[in-house]
C-alpha cells in the first residue's frame, strides 16, 4: 500500500513555524522602528542645526539617506505584512500549502522564508 502524501502540517509543526514567524515579526517591527525614526529625524538633529553652508553640502546626501530609508522602510513594512498573512494561515490550518499548486511546500524553504506561499516549481514556472 502506497503511503498517502501529507497534505498540510501537523499542529506541532504550525505551532513552530508560528513561534519562528512571531521572532522575524519582532525584530522587522523593531527595524522597521529604527528605519521610522530615521526618516522622521526622530532621533537626531539633521542639516536644520547647522549654518547654511553646511546646510547645502549635507542636503542631496540627506536626501538620498531619506529615500533609501524611505525604500527600506516600505519594504520592511511588505515583509512585516507577509509574516502577519503567514500568521493568519497558521490559524487557519492552511500554512505552507501552496497557493498554486496545493502541494506542501518543503519545510526546508519555510524555515529560510517562513512568509513563502509557493514552491520554488510554482514559482519558477509563472517566470
Amino acid at each position: 500500500m502506497a503511503e498517502r502524501e501529507k497534505t498540510r502540517y501537523t499542529d506541532a509543526e504550525l505551532a513552530e513555524f508560528k513561534e519562528l514567524i512571531l521572532k522575524k515579526l519582532e525584530v522587522a517591527r523593531s527595524d522597521y522602528e529604527l528605519l521610522r525614526a530615521t526618516i522622521t529625524h526622530a532621533d537626531n538633529n539633521d542639516t536644520e542645526d547647522t549654518s547654511p553652508t553646511f546646510k547645502v553640502l549635507e542636503e542631496g546626501a540627506s536626501t538620498l539617506s531619506k529615500e533609501e530609508c524611505e525604500r527600506l522602510a516600505s519594504h520592511q513594512m511588505k515583509f512585516i505584512r507577509n509574516l502577519e498573512m503567514a500568521l493568519v494561515r497558521i490559524e487557519h490550518k492552511t500554512y505552507g500549502i501552496c497557493k498554486t499548486t496545493g502541494k506542501l511546500i518543503p519545510r526546508e524553504r519555510l524555515l529560510r522564508v517562513p512568509h513563502a506561499t509557493e514552491t520554488i516549481e510554482a514559482k519558477e514556472a509563472r517566470r
